[in-house]
């Protein structure tokens, strides 16, 4: 049996339509943008777990809240597993490399009050994704690694008071980056008793 090998410059190579004068790059699918921001999102919180030994799991129904992430180490003292609950935001508005400490991002009071309620049995934290505006943009592969563009950035909002009418800009600081070394050092707070 052969197989077959990929024609040079791949598939579309060569075809032509009314379409295809206006494309400089490959065919992308019709879905929102902002459902394939919520996607790419979650492949980076996905990695991110992974990464620092965490189980995920969504609530069904979700409530408000996007996912959960469990940490399970003997060293913990409150509990051999802890969890956090996440929720996740993602914008093309805020530039990469956010200058100054912070940068503002605004959420819908339900939301913040959900986020900032306490106290709380299980602590929660936001997670905002900044990526750019093109989607052709937002990833790319080597032989040596996968860079999803541009950057998470995690907060706690816990006792944040709601000051908009129907909207609240929050601060997001910038030197949280939210990866796998911030995820486990938020899971050994926890674990130890303390806040995210």
């Amino acid at each position: 049996m052969a197989l077959a090998q990929p024609e040079p410059g791949g598939v579309l190579a060569g075809r032509t339509g009314p379409r295809d004068a206006d494309r400089t790059g490959p065919l992308r699918g019709t879905l929102a943008t902002t459902a394939c921001m919520e996607t790419l999102q979650v492949g980076y919180l996905h990695a991110v777990a992974a990464a620092a030994g965490c189980s995920l799991s969504q609530p069904f129904p979700d409530n408000g809240i996007d996912w959960q992430v469990n940490h399970g180490a003997p060293e913990h003292l409150v509990d051999d597993e802890v969890t956090i609950k996440v929720q996740l935001k993602a914008t093309y508005q805020v530039p990469p490399r956010p200058a100054g400490p912070t940068f503002a991002f605004t959420l819908d009071n339900e939301h913040l009050v959900k986020l900032a309620r306490t106290p709380v049995a299980v602590h929660k934290i936001l997670v905002v994704m900044l990526v750019p505006r093109e989607r052709d943009q937002w990833l790319a592969a080597g032989h040596d690694r996968l860079d999803l563009r541009h950057c998470c950035y995690w907060t706690n909002l816990a006792g944040h008071p709601v000051t908009g009418r129907r909207r609240t800009t929050v601060r997001i600081p910038t030197t949280r980056i939210f990866d796998d070394r911030a995820l486990c050092e938020i899971m050994t707070r926890v674990g130890s008793g303390g806040t995210p």
